[in-house]
């Protein structure tokens, strides 16, 4: 189901669902970032959900409680039959935190918005949808840009959300390259809106 027009990058709280006939294979990222034939079957088997709550708050750690509101995006993922997924907690200053969970190991990560134009990557840059209606970033930023690193399997993920058109409807979508050496996988993961 198409994004509607009030889901920007400014607001994607709601439930999102991964358009599998329209997102890349994951097989070739999920190999990259050291996953077990059997954990990249089950990954890539079911289909997920993501729960979105986009808010205001003051950062969470290592940032100081009393800093100013930042804005946070955390989304639990469910696989088809109830299938727990991970947990993500972003939050949008840019600061590197640590995070664990059962599928990706310790890694850390930063988030932060950004605009079309500070996008370098040709392929993270492709397709998106920059109109005035998009510029919904505090600063009217169209993007937002996650860097991961895993601590112990040499590999990192760099993602641009965002919205663009595809087979005539405007849809979320996570432009993402997972690279590990001198191998790199390109992956398009496209969300349908569901409420």
């Amino acid at each position: 189901m198409a994004a509607p027009a009030n889901k920007t990058i400014g607001d994607l709280s709601g439930k999102w669902v991964m358009n599998k006939s329209l997102s890349s294979n994951l097989d070739p990222g999920l190999k990259l970032q050291n996953m077990s034939y059997l954990t990249r079957k089950l990954v890539t088997s079911v289909t997920l959900t993501l729960d979105v709550k986009q808010f205001s708050a003051p950062p969470s750690p290592p940032a100081e409680a009393s800093a100013p509101a930042v804005i946070h995006i955390e989304i639990e993922q469910t696989g088809t039959g109830g299938m727990k997924g991970t947990s993500e907690k972003r939050c949008l200053d840019n600061v590197f935190r640590d995070h664990k969970d059962w599928l990706f190991g310790h890694v850390k990560g930063q988030t932060r918005w950004v605009s079309g134009d500070d996008i370098e990557d040709a392929f993270l840059k492709g397709g998106w949808i920059e109109t005035e209606e998009e510029k919904t970033g505090p600063n009217g930023e169209t993007h937002v840009l996650s860097y991961v690193e895993s601590y112990t399997d040499g590999w990192t993920a760099t993602q641009i959300w965002g919205f663009k058109i595809l087979e005539g409807e405007r849809r979320h979508v996570r432009n993402v390259v997972i690279a590990k050496g001198s191998e790199r996988a390109e992956l398009q993961l496209v969300y349908d809106y569901l409420s």
